[in-house]
């Protein structure tokens, strides 16, 4: 009997090992599987983003459309933007394109915002802040995208919010000969 107990103690010596390797690598597994399968679920959770959309009351017509401009002349022209956003954010005035067919340096515009007045009247218009008169060139240069815009506005996010932009402009010969 002696040798089946001694045969019995070597032979569970030799699978005591394998099998706490096994063991362990299972229950590994098994966490791990956890860890990668679980699910949760939190009720109430979700995204929503906020729109902007801006409008004014140009009706698609462009801003300035001057006609034999004599030296000194000088007019004005408003337009209304109107923010129908649900979000805050700020709207600024810029230059995208300057047609001023050569006299771009001899043109000084001043830009205003404030309230009142229409695309095609400023009757009634108060302003609240003033980019000082600066040459079209100039203006078209510098301002010429959002981020190098002026005159900021920063909206409520608020449905039919308005402020009006008035810009003047005047034909200006001193420089010229």
């Amino acid at each position: 009997m002696n040798k089946s107990v001694a045969r019995t103690r070597r032979l569970a010596t030799l699978l005591v090992g394998p099998t706490a390797i096994l063991v362990a690598g299972l229950l590994v597994w098994q966490g791990s599987s956890a860890a990668f399968t679980a699910t949760t679920r939190n009720t109430g959770n979700n995204w929503e983003t906020g729109s902007v959309l801006l409008s004014d009351d140009d009706l698609g017509a462009a801003a300035f459309r001057v006609t034999g401009v004599t030296p000194g002349q000088t007019g004005s022209k408003c337009l209304v933007v109107t923010s129908d956003s649900t979000v805050p954010g700020e709207v600024r005035m810029y230059i995208d394109t300057v047609g001023a067919q050569g006299l771009e340096n001899n043109i000084t515009m001043s830009i205003q915002i404030g309230a009142g007045g229409s695309f095609s009247d400023c009757t009634g218009f108060a302003p609240s802040s003033t980019l000082p008169a600066t040459s079209l060139a100039a203006l078209g240069a510098s301002t010429n995208n959002y981020t190098t815009g002026v005159l900021p506005w920063a909206t409520a996010g608020t449905p039919r919010e308005t402020k009006t932009y008035k810009a003047t402009w005047t034909f200006d010969v001193t420089a010229l000969t």
